[in-house]
């Protein structure tokens, strides 16, 4: 017993603190300790501060029960033994009263008249730990009715769909901000040069045997002219490049050899070839595009 207590006090000391910097350091997000990984070493430190402050203390202790004439020692040996006793009486009166039950030897005054082949019932009382335990549960009952059913509280099944749609706010948010996630709806033209420096590098590796390299056409179409077969602008060639053409006789879909932003960054480097001259240009294929910039650009002239 000499070593649980102060275990014990050590563990407490330690969760005190954990509960303590958990509620000071309230974060929406996260809990205290991910937002502030340095609380792990402070944690540590408070452990061995405690562990310290308990070995000084025995350490202390020892000290002076050895200073200590045999006589003082006896005397304390008694006392310290009396407190034991006496604990160890307390936990044993809290076990029998907990337990509620009636020794084997006073078992005749709970017997029941029942009797069956030679077997009699004892009409013992509920242990009390069971009895407070209902009655807890027929409390928290009250509680929970009022708050759900009187009072409009959030059930499970809205919590559930509201932490659903914070998280489905989060992801698309997410996807925003994240370059490699581009979709065909977020994606955007890029003007940066060197986006359009890799956009190039991606065109000459993998699109000038049938486009050539200055875009002219060759089995494909021209990519210098405003005509296109699927539609021009930065969503329809991100979704042709990622997609394929048309079956059987258009081209075919970079979506497993390129990443979403190789694509987005080689799309508009496609459209940066928009109105260039290339050396022997093919016809043009498809329909007139004209995206709301350049009809802006086209009404302004």
């Amino acid at each position: 017993m000499k070593q649980v207590y102060p275990i014990l006090r050590v563990v407490g000391f330690v969760v005190l603190t954990l509960v303590l910097a958990e509620m000071s350091l309230e974060n929406t997000d996260k809990h205290a300790f991910e937002a502030y990984p340095l609380l792990w070493l402070i944690i540590g430190v408070v452990l061995l501060f405690a562990i310290a402050i308990e070995i000084s203390a025995g350490a202390l202790q020892g000290v002076l029960y050895k200073s200590l004439t045999p006589e003082a020692r006896g005397q304390f040996d008694l006392i310290e033994q009396s407190k034991q006793e006496a604990k160890l009486e307390w936990w044993r009166k809290a076990y029998k009263k907990l337990l509620d039950k009636k020794p084997v030897a006073n078992e005749g005054e709970i017997i029941l008249d029942h009797d069956y082949d030679g077997i009699r019932e004892l009409d013992n009382n509920l242990p009390p730990w069971w009895l407070y335990g209902f009655y807890v549960t027929i409390i928290f009952a009250f509680i929970y009715f009022f708050k759900y059913q009187v009072f409009g509280g959030i059930n499970q099944k809205e919590e559930y769909l509201t932490e659903v749609a914070e998280a489905e706010l989060k992801i698309d948010e997410y996807k925003k901000n994240a370059k490699g996630l581009v979709t065909v709806n977020t994606v955007e033209l890029l003007t940066e040069e060197t986006d359009l420096t890799s956009g190039k590098s991606i065109f000459l590796a993998n699109c000038i045997a049938c486009h050539k390299a200055d875009g002219g056409g060759g089995i494909g179409p021209n990519l210098t002219d405003s005509y296109w077969i699927l539609g021009g602008g930065i969503k329809n060639a991100f979704n042709t490049i990622t997609e394929g053409g048309r079956p059987g006789k258009g081209m075919i879909s970079w979506k497993s050899d390129l990443k979403p932003a190789e694509i987005a960054q080689v799309a508009s480097y496609v459209l940066s070839l928009d109105g260039t001259t290339p050396a022997d240009p093919k016809e043009p294929q498809g329909e007139l595009y004209a995206d709301a910039e350049k009809a802006e650009e086209n009404n302004g002239k």
